[in-house]
């Protein structure tokens, strides 16, 4: 039995897929005019002109950008309060060729001068971690053994779990905020405590500004992640989410025991863990949503932010062309 009651699906409109969901809509952004000479992306004559900057969500959330008057209130609300929160990433099979460079991408940018525990879910740190990531003062690092998981769509069967069963038995108690966020990224600017709240998503990039029939839910009615046409206010990319503690435990449990009743019928949803986390959000929606400045990648679908604060190699690399991904060495 599910563990929420979820309305039906009125229709399975999309094709059932076992790969990451992609986003199937015209770009309406113009490129950074910073970009290199034939990166640039001009909008269809017919397409919306750029959004302005969402502000609040519309259930009154705040929607973060790092550089605005609403998060600098943010950060000084938190200045005489001692944190520590921790980052929590799953770095197996060659997921942990990524560590070392998000691990020293993090300690530059993320909640500089507090106190930060980075838990690693690993199955080779000796090799990932050596020689081993410099850290700051009040900064640590603690390795959580786990087997390897060859293949992308075991890995995204059980993240979920394995990020439940490591909040309760390593985090809980450490620490007061906990972060999840995919190990093939890097922090270029600073991320600070205007993330911090009770419950944390971040929009996706590419569907930042877009209708909301371009939202890639699970749509087929026998999933435990099937999301109603009408259902639905944002789409939440799985790069980063995070929160209190309690909050991302009960998120985490949530939809590993979604994806297990999928997985019992021999089905998994179209965008896999993204999938489940996008349901879960509808039904217990977030209390601070983090603009596309904290999860960005280059596609010709992604809107521009004033700063790119998380970046994703990984689905930078997915985005590009066979020539550019040489070229990045992807």
């Amino acid at each position: 039995m599910s563990l929420f009651v979820f309305s039906r699906c009125l229709s399975d409109l999309l094709q059932r897929s076992k790969a990451m969901a992609r986003v199937e809509v015209r770009p309406t952004h113009v490129q950074d005019p910073g970009a290199a000479d034939g990166e640039a992306e001009t909008p269809d004559a017919g397409a919306l002109s750029d959004p302005q900057p969402l502000l609040e969500t519309p259930w009154g959330a705040p929607v973060v950008w790092g550089d605005s008057g609403e998060a600098a209130e943010r950060r000084a609300e938190f200045s005489q309060r001692g944190v520590r929160a921790g980052l929590l990433v799953l770095a197996v099979g060659e997921y942990g060729l990524h560590l070392r460079r998000f691990l020293s991408s993090a300690e530059l940018h993320f909640l500089p001068g507090r106190a930060v525990t980075y838990y690693v879910l690993s199955d080779s740190p000796a090799r990932s971690l050596d020689p081993p990531v410099e850290l700051g003062p009040d900064r640590r690092l603690k390795v959580v053994p786990v087997a390897e998981m060859p293949g992308w769509d075991r890995l995204a069967r059980r993240r979920m779990d394995l990020l439940a069963v490591t909040i309760k038995t390593e985090v809980r108690g450490e620490v007061e905020y906990i972060y999840c966020a995919d190990v093939d990224q890097e922090f270029l600017a600073p991320v600070r405590e205007e993330i911090l709240a009770d419950l944390v998503a971040t929009q996706h990039p590419e569907l930042y500004g877009r209708p909301r029939h371009a939202f890639p839910y699970e749509t087929y009615e026998g999933s435990a992640a099937c999301v109603d046409p009408g259902d639905g206010d944002l789409y939440y990319t799985s790069e980063l989410y995070g929160g209190l503690v309690a909050e991302v435990y009960r998120l985490a449990r949530a939809c590993s025991l979604l994806i297990l009743e999928d997985q019992e019928r021999g089905f998994l949803a179209r965008g896999m863990e993204e999938s489940y986390l996008n349901r879960y959000l509808i039904d217990h929606r977030p209390t601070r949503v983090l603009s596309p400045e904290y999860s960005w990648w280059d596609s010709p679908l992604t809107t521009q932010v004033p700063v790119r604060r998380l970046v994703s190699l990984g689905r930078q690399c997915e985005a590009l062309d066979e020539r550019k991904r040489q070229e990045r060495r992807c």
